[in-house]
């Protein structure tokens, strides 16, 4: 399972419990032994495991009990709500929801929201939360050693289009460390979160970017044991979405079902 790891990086009670434990070379040779034992079965994964060991806290994050039916209608009532207003277009913008210009490189991350036979799926929720240029998010728990920027808070949201599009104008995020083990470092990364019709329907997941060497480094990317699977949470650069003297494009497609599935956060 990946999810936002800022308890683990802000040193949350959980980690303090726990002692970071091992090496880096322990912990890549711990997931080279589970993805060897895995190509030697039949099984075919597409979805991060639940418990996956190198990710130390995988064993406290996962559903250990039966799962539940809930009455959509009740959580209605009482979940929050999306927004204060509609939906705007300047909101999937986050290089402009400030009074000065974010430091770091400027991106376009574009896509299709799809289902498992390639048809768009429209008018769907998607937000976006990620990390500053410095790998720092905008909240006060994490404290760690990088700086704030004034002019990004690292927040955006837009709706799929006729042909499932999305887009947004951001700042390529830093690595930044953690405490799942001695010297991690999780790579650059964007929390995707995209909604159905109501709070019940929600799938989230992580887009990563391509030849970031920390990937092969890092228990929650390569809980997807599959290296298929994996591929899919990375981006692809793309020229044609890049857009001259402002900002380089990439381009990632989000298929919400079927044996091409992206993988998606479990709980």
């Amino acid at each position: 399972m990946f999810t936002s790891d800022a308890h683990m990086k802000t040193g949350s009670h959980i980690v303090n419990s726990m002692k970071a434990a091992g090496s880096q070379a322990e912990v890549t040779a711990q997931m080279a032994m589970i993805e060897a034992s895995y190509h030697r079965t039949s099984i075919e994964e597409t979805q991060p495991r639940l418990n996956y060991p190198p990710y130390r806290g995988s064993q406290f994050r996962h559903p250990t009990k039966e799962l539940h039916d809930v009455d959509p209608e009740a959580i209605e009532l009482s979940a929050p709500c999306f927004g204060e207003r509609d939906v705007h277009p300047l909101e999937s913008d986050l290089t402009s929801q400030h009074g000065g210009q974010p430091i770091g490189e400027r991106i376009v991350v574009s896509g299709q929201l799809l289902d498992s036979l390639g048809r768009p799926v429209r008018g769907q929720l998607i937000e976006i939360w990620q990390a500053n240029a410095g790998g720092r998010y905008a909240h006060k728990r994490d404290q760690h050693a990088a700086p704030l920027d004034p002019n990004f808070t690292g927040v955006g949201r837009c709706l799929t289009d006729y042909h499932g599009g999305y887009r947004f104008t951001t700042i390529k995020p830093g690595p930044y460390p953690w405490r799942n083990h001695h010297n991690a470092w999780r790579p650059a990364h964007i929390h995707f979160s995209v909604f159905g019709h109501s709070f019940t329907q929600r799938m989230i997941t992580q887009m990563y970017f391509p030849n970031d060497p920390l990937l092969a480094l890092d228990p929650i990317y390569q809980s997807v044991t599959d290296p298929k699977a994996r591929a899919r949470l990375v981006a692809a650069y793309d020229h044609d979405l890049s857009i001259h003297e402002w900002a380089t494009g990439y381009r990632w497609d989000i298929v919400l079902t079927g044996n091409t599935r992206t993988p998606m956060e479990s709980r």
